[in-house]
């Protein structure tokens, strides 16, 4: 029987991303994230949306996407759709060395959604219906629907796809 670790979600960030950098070079952003779940009430008969909070994780990766270096473009309370895999993290504790773990997101993609949050009193940003070349006044930090895979990042080359057929 086969296996499946796939995780896709559209929710908003919690916090800004906290960047941290090994002595290696690599880089990690943590990342608070939260998605609604709909329920009816059983009692009064409404809808309701419960908040479930979720931690993850986006690596630079040597020779491929840096997606460290992406979620540091995000501020809390950006609507994302992140596309991941599951992992279970696992260490003893420092002080009782007990054993602890937990369950993670490691982000294999992000796609910014939504218009980018303003700050304390930035004026709100008019939508742009013209070619950006045209004398645009706020420069977009992405393209509309722009995928991590479509950023200027360096990508991994692509495998060769497999042979099929018989030798002749």
């Amino acid at each position: 029987m086969g296996n499946l670790n796939k995780v896709m979600l559209i929710g908003r960030l919690t916090r800004d991303p906290e960047l941290t950098e090994f002595k290696n070079g690599g880089k990690v952003a943590n990342l608070g994230f939260a998605v609604h779940n709909r329920r009816k009430n059983a009692q009064t008969g409404e809808w309701e949306e419960t908040p479930v909070w979720l931690n993850m994780k986006a690596y630079n990766h040597e020779h491929g996407r840096k997606l460290a270096d992406l979620a540091g473009l995000l501020r809390k309370g950006r609507q994302v759709f992140v596309d991941g895999h599951l992992v279970l993290e696992q260490w003893d504790g420092k002080e009782d060395g007990k054993p602890h773990s937990k369950l993670m997101v490691y982000v294999d993609g992000i796609e910014f959604l939504g218009e980018k949050p303003r700050q304390d009193g930035e004026a709100p940003r008019a939508a742009v219906d013209h070619d950006p070349g045209e004398g645009a006044s706020l420069p977009l930090d992405h393209a509309p629907g722009e995928h991590v895979a479509d950023a200027a990042w360096e990508e991994e080359p692509a495998r060769k796809p497999a042979r099929t057929g018989r030798k002749k």
